[in-house]
């Protein structure tokens, strides 16, 4: 065999490698992120800002919470409503249906009110009294499903949770779709809880803004979620960073 024609062999089965690395890269799933999992779970039939916890809630496909306010196919948020009707739009689809929140959250929120004193008297300088401040607790931000070891915000648009219970029969599955945007209720649940949850750097270059108040999500497999299940995440093939939904 000649140098050309073993130098073209090699050429084309470089190529013939590289098209199949390629090729996978499409067929085989992102490596899924270690588990968490749910540290408590939420409803409100009315919309009311907090929802009481619940032993378990039941997840309806393409739909969202058995029983909550948010249920439904269509948006069921009174303001993007409204909005919708004043801009002449037909209802925009539920991207809403399921709200998670991480509890980490409240374990940062519990340290900064501290840090600035809002936690009880130790948190105020010398003689000053400082009024209590209770941590928060699960679904009183209005949240469904509450989690523990997963970085919600990280997360892509796509990235499904899976929830598994004993045995792994149960296996609920939630398509994460973007964040939530937190309002003004949020401080009138507790004054001074948006600037824990909404971050802006005040640059007006960059514009830098970070919401913290958990992502939602549409059911794309139903059943029943409770507290202890793990919660596998799968990534989308392609990262997308979440929007606001």
């Amino acid at each position: 065999m000649s140098p050309t024609s073993q130098n073209y062999r090699a050429l084309l089965l470089s190529y013939y490698t590289y098209l199949l690395t390629y090729m996978r890269s499409f067929i085989t799933p992102p490596a899924p992120i270690p588990a968490g999992s749910v540290l408590a779970v939420s409803l409100s039939p009315t919309h009311s800002f907090s929802k009481p916890a619940q032993p378990s809630i039941t997840l309806l496909k393409g739909l969202g919470v058995d029983g909550d306010a948010h249920c439904g196919t269509l948006d069921q948020h009174l303001y993007h409503q409204l909005r919708d009707r004043r801009a002449n739009k037909s209802p925009s689809l539920n991207l809403r249906q399921v709200h998670l929140m991480p509890s980490e959250l409240f374990e940062d929120i519990e340290a900064q009110s501290k840090d600035k004193g809002e936690g009880g008297v130790e948190g105020g300088g010398e003689g000053e009294k400082v009024e209590k401040v209770d941590p928060v607790q699960p679904g009183q931000l209005g949240e469904n499903i509450t989690t523990r070891g997963i970085n919600l915000l990280a997360l892509g648009r796509g990235t499904r949770l899976k929830f598994v219970g004993q045995g792994g029969k149960a296996c609920p599955v939630v398509k994460v779709t973007g964040l939530r945007h937190p309002c003004k209720k949020i401080d009138e649940f507790r004054k001074g809880l948006k600037d824990k949850v909404l971050y802006k750097d005040g640059n007006k270059e960059t514009k830098t803004v970070q919401r913290r108040a958990g992502v939602m999500g549409v059911v794309e497999v139903g059943g029943l979620v409770e507290p202890g299940m793990r919660v596998l995440v799968q990534p989308a093939r392609v990262f997308e960073a979440l929007g606001v939904v």
